[in-house]
């Protein structure tokens, strides 16, 4: 299998896993909606639905096949044949289908919620693979908490999932348990370990329950892996999975790492607004990269390092994101600098003492006021000139 080893692959569960967190539901005609701007982001692959556990699920993954071209469309299975034939049925008129099945490999799953043995596991795992495989070419095996899977055995999965035709592995993180330095290890004892590794693309999917899944995401990448799967805006079950914003402006920022993704990074903030808006799901103020707040300064000392040079206080510009500006918030914080960019911006021209008068004004209304807007400007001035 011949691939760039520099070019990371973005697999987008938004309309799957995203779309699990409760009251997040959304109409086949929305889902619709957002995979067509998810093909103008440039995600590799789009997980379309879950199709065997609904009938509105296997229609959103019928609509979204006939609907995108470019993107890859994927469907989730469970190991049995009933999900996968589901999968089979409603990836009829996509393009470019992938099937991605798979089962627990974590002795906690074995044991408490399969009732199973690593031995039956491992057949099951093999024969879902050899089954999809006969429909569908592209075969993505997930290893279903693999965070917390014995290494060894879980290598051992994965060799055999890949003999049976596995084109994708994927290692999740499911309970978002690991630290990045494990994780990290995981898809290094991987890739060292398994014999025939090469012939699929390792993948990660981690969830963010203790805060780390963008951090372990980029660890497995640092260490092989080259499919990264998240959610716009980390949104998903419980704490969220890895944001693929986050992701992806870390590779772009981080050049040194080597790895890039085909990703319109500009399209972030518009994409972002419409996940929230159509999911009903605010996006939390300080979210790095599409949060309100992401490039707002109000620190009277970052201001005027901002303004003195912007790369002081920024590593990434607004517009590389598709942000509309960056944004000097005036507080009792901030400083003269900061002031006097706002003054002029409204067409008002201080010298040094006005300023300092008008600054001293300024500091006694915001303290008072907690959002300090144009006409407050305007009036600071105006009462200035009146009182002269």
């Amino acid at each position: 299998m011949l691939h760039d080893p520099n070019r990371v692959y973005v697999f987008d569960t938004t309309l799957r896993d995203g779309e699990q967190v409760p009251g997040c539901q959304l109409t086949t005609p929305e889902k619709i909606e957002i995979a067509r701007e998810l093909e103008r982001l440039g995600v590799d692959i789009i997980e379309a639905g879950f199709p065997v556990s609904s009938p509105g699920d296997f229609q959103s993954v019928v609509e979204i096949s006939k609907a995108v071209s470019e993107p890859t469309v994927c469907a989730l299975t469970r190991a049995n044949k009933g999900d996968i034939d589901a999968a089979i049925e409603a990836l009829k008129y996509a393009k470019r289908p992938r099937i991605h099945t798979g089962i627990g490999s974590s002795d906690q799953h074995i044991k408490h919620k399969f009732n199973s043995t690593r031995e039956e596991i491992l057949e099951r795992a093999v024969e879902a693979v050899k089954y999809a495989k006969k429909s569908v070419e592209d075969i993505e095996f997930y290893a279903e908490d693999a965070g917390r899977a014995d290494i060894v055995f879980l290598a051992q999965m994965v060799e055999a999932v890949i003999g049976a035709g596995a084109t994708v592995v994927n290692i999740p993180d499911t309970n978002g348990y690991c630290l990045p330095d494990q994780y990290g290890s995981k898809i290094k004892f991987l890739k060292e370990n398994v014999s025939n590794i090469d012939k699929a693309i390792i993948s990660v999917h981690c969830h963010n329950d203790l805060g780390l899944a963008t951090a372990n995401s980029v660890a497995g990448l640092q260490n092989g892996a080259r499919q990264i799967e998240g959610t716009i805006n980390g949104i998903g079950e419980r704490a969220g999975n890895t944001s693929i914003e986050e992701v992806v402006m870390i590779l772009k920022t981080h050049q040194a790492l080597g790895l890039y993704t085909n990703i319109n990074s500009k399209n972030f903030y518009e994409m972002s607004r419409m996940i929230s808006t159509q999911m009903r799901m605010p996006v939390q103020p300080n979210k790095a990269i599409v949060g309100s707040n992401a490039f707002a300064h109000s620190s009277g000392i970052h201001q005027d390092g901002f303004l003195k040079n912007r790369e002081n206080y920024e590593i990434i510009r607004p517009e590389d994101v598709g942000f509309p500006s960056a944004s000097i918030v005036l507080t009792a914080r901030s400083g003269r600098h900061a002031l006097k960019f706002h003054l002029e911006r409204l067409g008002h021209t201080l010298d040094k003492d006005e300023l300092y008068e008008v600054y001293q004004r300024f500091l006694t209304l915001a303290d008072n006021k907690l959002d300090i807007n144009d006409n407050d400007l305007q009036e600071l001035v105006a009462y200035k000139l009146v009182k002269n």
